[in-house]
């Protein structure tokens, strides 16, 4: 990938296995994009609350996007930018600011930056506006896919100038973006999932995750950390699982990259699959959205597939409910956990075998993945502030007027980590990696995909049938 690693964790010692791992010290305080993430998500939150107490629109106001307008015709589009244009303007120039500071602080060039990003966010707003077309969900057209096909296209047929990878930054904005998840993520809500959901989302994150990690590194003899970042990637949120894990265990960028490749191929093979075979045995339409949520590696293509089969089967609502439950709540909780599992795998084990050193304590702390404790932490503040309000308060005030623009900031930075792999992603590149890796992955698709039916219908079928009742 074009993409450079700006804060390594481990250099190359000549035999393809990594060295000694490198640590900035207490420098990574302002250096490393993990804290960025952090101070930034954080900011975002606080600007959020202060809103939201004193009834300001601002940041609703500055999040504008087409990606909700469902329009039917190039006018209307064009009429919904000619009235915006200002907000466009100002949310352009914030987020210049707001990113183009940071990176100057971490060593990325501002004049390289700039004009990158500039061509980045407007690639964004193509992407929100054919997300954003009213007949887009039939042909499951959900934004940050839309994105990551545009970024392919550019990269492969009308490549960028290399140094635009400076504006490119991937794990700067996937990294925000799963702090902001954190943030939209209080306890009480992954309380409501209910022991059943988070039973069965256990179930699938461990058998998916284990069952890739074991085929690619014990029968196809692939690098461990490939192994750790191809499970994860099935087994969680596909993109923010494998940036997540890829920074834990310090994997190649190439690694990472093939792992995005395959969740990408299968999310949309699963767009197409999962609400045929429901169609198919006439599935209730809560339990196809569960079985959505089990065997969907994207949150987009998720929502899409359940949404498609939701409305063919007349209860959209319950088909989305049961796809958020399994997925964006059960599933998603655990980039947390498996990043800090393999952190500590890779730090204690690997890296002993491979450079005979075992790594003190401070060492494991210097190489987790920070920005995993800003998912946490975020979680636990907003937990903390909605405490205090009923379930039909938080419904009608709390989840449109706080949680609603911490959403669409967070969706703002998916788009642009997406469209960034995409502008980063080479075929060429991609051959290197060869086809184990995928058939690795396919061979736990096919686990996770028969799992996640055999539980969805038959195992917990009673609880997930009574959604939207």
């Amino acid at each position: 990938m074009a993409q450079k690693n700006e804060n390594p964790v481990h250099k190359a010692d000549g035999t393809g296995q990594p060295s000694k791992p490198l640590t900035m010290g207490w420098k990574e305080l302002y250096l490393k994009e993990d804290w960025w993430a952090i101070y930034l998500g954080f900011a975002m939150v606080i600007v959020c609350l202060v809103a939201f107490v004193n009834g300001s629109p601002i940041v609703k106001t500055l999040t504008v996007n087409p990606g909700g307008l469902k329009w039917t015709s190039l006018d209307q589009l064009f009429t919904h930018f000619a009235n915006n244009i200002h907000l466009y303007g100002l949310q352009l120039v914030s987020w210049l600011v707001i990113f183009g500071v940071t990176t100057r602080i971490m060593g990325i060039k501002t004049s390289e930056f700039v004009p990158s990003f500039i061509i980045l966010y407007l690639l964004s707003i193509v992407a929100f506006s054919i997300g954003g077309w009213a007949s887009a969900g039939r042909y499951m057209l959900e934004p940050p896919l839309v994105a990551l096909i545009i970024g392919i296209v550019i990269a492969n047929f009308m490549p960028l100038p290399k140094w635009m990878d400076s504006g490119f930054r991937v794990e700067y904005y996937i990294k925000t973006g799963i702090v902001l998840l954190g943030a939209t993520f209080p306890i009480r809500l992954v309380i409501s999932a209910g022991p059943i959901a988070l039973l069965e989302a256990t179930i699938i994150a461990l058998t998916t995750c284990l069952t890739i990690y074991f085929v690619s590194t014990k029968v196809f003899g692939l690098d461990k950390r490939l192994g750790a970042v191809l499970g994860t990637g099935a087994a969680v949120c596909g993109v923010s699982g494998s940036m997540a894990i890829g920074s834990a265990v310090g994997a190649k960028k190439e690694y990472v990259y093939s792992a995005i490749t395959m969740v990408v191929i299968w999310a949309l093979i699963m767009i197409l699959f999962i609400p045929f075979v429901s169609k198919a045995l006439h599935l209730n339409p809560g339990i196809a959205g569960a079985w959505v949520g089990t065997s969907e590696f994207a949150d987009a293509a998720g929502f899409a597939a359940a949404s498609s089969y939701g409305r063919f089967a007349g209860n959209e609502d319950a088909a989305i409910q049961g796809f958020t439950l399994m997925k964006v709540i059960g599933r998603d909780i655990w980039i947390g956990i498996w990043s800090f599992v393999f952190a500590l795998i890779a730090c204690m084990k690997w890296e002993k075998e491979e450079c005979g050193v075992r790594p003190s304590a401070m060492e494991i702390w210097w190489r987790f993945p920070k920005f995993v404790l800003g998912f946490f932490a975020a979680s636990l503040v907003m937990t903390y502030v909605v405490a205090g309000y009923s379930p039909a308060d938080f419904k009608a005030l709390v989840k449109p007027d706080l949680f609603g623009p911490l959403a669409a900031i967070r969706t703002w930075a998916f788009i642009f980590c997406f469209m960034s792999i995409g502008l980063t992603s080479r075929f060429k590149e991609l051959k290197e990696a060869g086809l184990k890796p995928a058939f690795a992955f396919s061979i736990g698709v096919l686990v996770n995909v028969t799992l996640g039916f055999i539980l969805s219908v038959y195992v917990f079928g009673d609880y997930w049938s009574m959604l939207g009742k």
